[in-house]
């Protein structure tokens, strides 16, 4: 609104700088945070009446309501506004409600921070990742992650909406006017100082009846005691034996009496012993002697074994490696359950370590020692099998053999003798190999029987052979010396001299042929027959027997060739 339009008269200056000069008494700037006064309240708009200004500022009244400030203002009430614009560009003033609000609501909160104080708040809201808090003093908003929200998981939150309730002031962002809060932190900070006073409570040497076992971890265990709060037992505190984790040893839910032995108020810590409320069972554990069979009673079972206990407070792992001398990792649960008595050997007594390594496996007979000797003859039933061996369980000894399939016949292929065994034949087997150390026990099927090899001992390289034709193809002659079970095949290169010759269709299956040794190897199993060896060996003993030292040379044309070839060479 203008009074003068017209800026350049004497009249005009004059109220310009009248004007300006209170202005400038009343400090007004824009930017800043001023009251005014509400002068008239409409249906739109409340009017408001600042000193120092030409023009009443104008405020929405959507504005005022926006910030729940509409039940709050009538007329001659103030109302704190932010002055962005002294004169816009119609000259009017520009002020903000919410804007003015908002700062003062930072303030606060920038204070309170700053003093690490906690705030009121309520949450109005759920959003993606936690939820929405206002301020109660101020209305600001403010936004307070899942995680933050309870020192518990919590599946509905829904009776915690609207409710106001403390939280503290974890983040302010002053460039985007962002601030985070914990409800999680009060929560925990109440339970601090409720725990502070617990924990006056308990006193070096007090004794805890029937404290309940509530979780373990690889340094000790973790029991509820007196509903109050959580003690630690150390790993060794546990027991006066070697216990390497405390799931050897307890089971949630169980209770047990606990002395206290620290007591720390800075950390809010109460440290526990159990094995300090029994005398140490090492004490007089020369009572025992080695390798003398005892009872132990068995507390408590785990995948690798079961923890005995020889006496109240010494416990004692057996492991599953010493249950039995035939099998690698049988089953404990199988065999035993908790308070039964097995009878177990004393080993070892480690008394710097703590430690008593005790054996049932020694209080029965070791069935490697009754084993036969290797080269004897053993009946067993296939108890199992894969694409390369049997195991063969002995009868009479409870042992697992191992028979490789190379070691099943001296005919045919392994892979395909393998197929025709299945779980519960049967067989005579020879006893080739015993590890009594490493538990294992190697046999074989083809042992047992008559080695065809045999039928070579005594033989060399050039020894003549009848064998027997069995068949043939364009490639290979196959054939089977008299007396052997072994069938052999000659390659075409060993058939004969000439090439034109060399034919394996020359003989059919049935007849029988003389031929020669090329190649033996009897330990190595190797034989290989040559009819062409036998043919060179046959024209050497011809020349020998039926040659002089001048044949062929004393010939007419043995020097024949030799003047042609004179001839041919003077020609060139």
């Amino acid at each position: 609104m203008e009074i003068y339009k017209d800026l350049s008269t004497p009249e005009s200056k004059e109220f310009q700088s009248l004007l300006n000069s209170q202005l400038s008494k009343a400090k007004i700037e824009e930017g800043k945070i001023i009251n005014g006064v509400v002068s008239k309240i409409s249906e739109k708009f409340v009017f408001l009446f600042i000193e120092g200004l030409k023009s009443e500022p104008v405020l929405d009244i959507n504005e005022i309501k926006s910030i729940n400030l509409q039940d709050k203002i009538k007329e001659g009430s103030t109302i704190p506004v932010l002055l962005e614009k002294i004169e816009d560009k119609n000259g009017e003033v520009v002020v903000s409600a919410s804007k003015a609000q908002k700062i003062k609501g930072w303030d606060i909160l920038v204070k309170s921070y700053e003093k690490n104080e906690p705030i009121m708040g309520k949450i109005i809201s759920k959003c993606k990742g936690g939820v929405i808090v206002e301020h109660i003093d101020t209305g600001s908003l403010m936004f307070c992650p899942g995680s933050q929200i309870s020192d518990k998981p919590l599946k509905n939150i829904d009776h915690l909406i609207n409710e106001p309730q403390k939280f503290a002031l974890i983040k302010l962002d002053k460039i985007r006017g962002n601030a985070c809060v914990s409800r999680r932190q009060i929560i925990s900070s109440v339970k601090k100082e409720d725990k502070a006073k617990i924990v006056e409570k308990y006193k070096v040497g007090d004794i805890i009846k029937n404290a309940v076992v509530k979780g373990y971890s690889s340094f000790g265990c973790f029991f509820e005691c007196n509903e109050e709060i959580d003690c630690l037992v150390h790993l060794q505190e546990i027991s006066y034996s070697r216990v390497n984790h405390p799931e050897e040893i307890f089971t949630i839910g169980d209770k047990h009496d606990l002395l206290v032995i620290t007591v720390d108020k800075e950390k809010l810590q109460v440290g526990c012993s159990i094995k300090q409320l029994s005398p140490d069972p090492f004490e007089h554990i020369s009572n025992y002697e080695l390798n003398k069979p005892y009872k132990f009673k068995i507390q408590k079972i785990v995948d690798y074994g079961a923890f005995c206990e020889l006496e109240p407070g010494l416990i004692s792992l057996l492991h599953s490696s010493e249950l039995s001398w035939t099998k690698k990792n049988p089953s404990i649960k199988k065999m035993f359950k908790v308070g039964d008595e097995v009878k177990c050997v004393i080993t070892e007594i480690d008394k710097e370590k703590r430690r008593i390594l005790i054996s049932h496996k020694q209080t029965l007979k070791n069935p490697y020692d009754e084993l036969p000797s290797v080269g004897s003859d053993v009946e067993g039933k296939v108890s199992n099998k894969n694409e390369y061996a049997l195991y063969i369980n002995l009868n009479g000894f409870d042992i697992d053999a191992f028979l490789h399939c190379n070691d099943l016949t001296f005919f045919g292929k392994s892979e395909d003798e393998i197929k025709k065994y299945k779980k519960g034949d049967t067989l005579k087997v020879k006893i080739l190999e015993v590890k009594k150390d490493q538990q294992k026990v190697r046999v074989g099927l083809k042992q047992t029987q008559k080695d065809p090899f045999e039928w070579f001992k005594g033989k060399k390289v050039k020894d003549i052979i009848t064998v027997k034709v069995v068949k043939s193809d364009n490639k290979l002659l196959y054939v089977k010396p008299e007396g052997c079970e072994i069938e052999f095949s000659i390659k075409k290169s060993q058939i004969a001299i000439n090439q034109e010759d060399q034919r394996p269709s020359r003989w059919v299956g049935g007849e029988r042929i003389d031929v020669a040794i090329s190649e033996i190897d009897i330990e190595k199993r190797k034989v290989l027959l040559s009819i062409k060896l036998l043919e060179e060996m046959q024209n050497k003993e011809a020349v020998t027997k039926f040659s002089s030292p001048l044949s062929g040379k004393n010939l007419p044309f043995s020097s024949l060739s030799d003047k042609l070839d004179n001839k041919k060479d003077k020609k060139k």
